[in-house]
């Protein structure tokens, strides 16, 4: 004779007797991820009724509080929807050594759409193929992500709600759309199932838990996320330190010829600079006010050259925009709380809101840059990363932000010169250090890395503008009128 659901369900006694063990082999994990260099994300998604509050309730009381945040997404605020989809998720990254635990998290962002049709179901796609994306590019920097779906078929989840419903202290939890979705399991169903199938990926892949039995749920759910870490802990102990390379091979040989061929012997008279700058710049205000008004938000990034006038340039630029509309972004070595965090988290941080302007001065080409050669990222960290930052951008540019990306060019004799006036100049003594000599023996190897970054990600939304700055003045003319040209051209209907 077949058991009855009642029957087959753990009971109070045997649950007791597993809960402390467990509990002690989570907190014990948290010790443990404390001195790991990677962070735990958590996700928890189901079919209505399966449980999934009861289960991050439950987790939030078995773990230490101090190292796990929970976080559930809602409608997206106004500041949220201000900029490209994917910053808010960014943004709630946890550091290395803690867990974060997401109620649905942005798969369950996604299912909340209820796609009908064709075209709302390849926007569906496109969304999940974008989210497991995301997912590899955490998972390739070494962060644990464990996805759990809680199951309930469709007579359990009848069941499920039936009994919440018949219970004074839970029947407020079942609302006239948990039964109206129940009526539409079937293709509910089937959209979670195409959800998982395009976000089952080998660093983040779904555990299914069937959550018919609830102390059965949670037991299983904690016994995963331990499971999980376990292994990963394993893996990443065997990763190796990474070293600078012994020699710098082009991946991609056009862009280095590109940057050789650049011409650098222009040159440009004050008188004539001074009038042609007030003329561009009265244009380039109007520009950066026009996207303002349409709430394009614009972006610029500058790289090049040690003493190459980025700074110059960059102080140039901000004549045409309102100071309260404008952050000049200066990038540095990585702090502590940066370097816990996937490398283009802080540079998340600082995407403008519509209208607005952010200026990096540097960016995430260190990553392909200094990183690569120095040897502060290994080399299948900064090898993949022409792909994310391509991503990156990309998802920059798909939401209407101006991407507007400047390498100032200048040859090694003219960098010489300026090294020199430099040392010989008392207030610009704090421009030059050992760093920037170190940095000059390696000319050679940092050409062919600007090279492969030229070629590697000249997105059509997001191309190079190659600015030959031995002469100043010429640079920074050339900037504000390439500014102006390309803000006004992403204006045009």
């Amino acid at each position: 004779m077949a058991k009855s659901e009642e029957d087959r369900r753990l009971s109070k006694k045997a649950y007791d007797a597993q809960v402390p063990d467990l509990r002690a082999a989570l907190v014990q994990m948290q010790v443990e991820l404390k001195a790991a260099p990677f962070s735990v994300l958590l996700i928890v998604l189901g079919v209505d009724a399966a449980g999934k509050g009861e289960i991050v309730n439950v987790l939030n009381a078995w773990l230490d509080p101090r190292g796990v945040e929970t976080v559930a997404f809602r409608e997206p605020t106004e500041e949220e929807k201000e900029r490209p989809p994917m910053w808010r998720y960014w943004l709630t990254l946890p550091s290395h050594g803690r867990i974060a635990i997401y109620a649905g998290g942005w798969h369950g962002e996604a299912l909340r759409t209820d796609p009908r049709g064709a075209a709302a179901l390849e926007r569906f796609d496109e969304e999940l193929r974008q989210f497991a994306r995301f997912e590899d590019q955490l998972a390739a920097d070494g962060t644990l992500i464990v996805k759990v779906w809680l199951h309930l078929d469709r007579d359990a989840q009848r069941r499920r709600l039936l009994e919440l419903e018949g219970d004074p202290r839970t029947a407020w939890r079942v609302k006239p759309e948990d039964w109206a979705a129940h009526r539409d399991y079937d293709r509910l169903a089937r959209l979670a199932e195409r959800m998982r199938r395009l976000t089952h990926r080998p660093g983040a892949p779904w555990t299914v838990i069937d959550a018919a039995d609830p102390r059965q749920r949670n037991l299983a759910v904690a016994a995963a996320l331990l499971s999980r870490f376990r292994r990963h802990r394993r893996t990443r102990a065997r990763i190796a330190a990474p070293r600078p390379p012994r020699r710098t091979v082009s991946l991609r040989p056009t862009g280095l010829r590109r940057l050789l061929a650049l011409p650098l012997d222009q040159t440009l008279a004050q008188r004539g600079y001074e009038s042609k700058r007030d003329k561009w710049l009265g244009r380039l205000h109007a520009a950066v006010r026009s996207a303002g008004q349409s709430r394009r938000s614009i972006v610029w990034v500058f790289e090049g050259w040690d003493a190459a006038g980025k700074g110059g340039a960059i102080r140039r630029l901000t004549d045409a925009v309102d100071a309260r509309e404008c952050r000049v972004i200066p990038i540095a070595k990585p702090t502590d709380e940066e370097k816990a965090h996937h490398y283009l988290w802080r540079f998340w941080r600082h995407v403008p809101r519509a209208g607005m302007v952010t200026i990096y001065d540097r960016s995430w080409y260190g990553r392909v840059l200094v990183e690569r050669l120095e040897g502060f990222a290994r080399d299948a960290e900064w090898r993949r990363a022409y792909a994310e930052i391509n991503e990156f951008e990309r998802e920059l540019t798909d939401h209407g932000v101006i991407v507007l990306k400047f390498w100032l060019h200048l040859s090694k004799d003219e960098q010489l010169r300026r090294f020199r006036d430099r040392e010989g100049t008392e207030y610009k003594r704090h421009k030059i250090n050992a760093e920037d000599w170190r940095n000059r023996r390696k000319w050679h190897a940092y050409e062919i890395a600007v090279g492969d970054m030229l070629a590697l990600t000249a997105a059509p939304a997001a191309p190079w503008h190659l600015i030959p700055a031995n002469n100043k003045r010429h640079a920074r003319l050339a900037i504000i009128k390439e500014s102006c040209r390309q803000i006004e051209a992403a204006l045009e209907p």
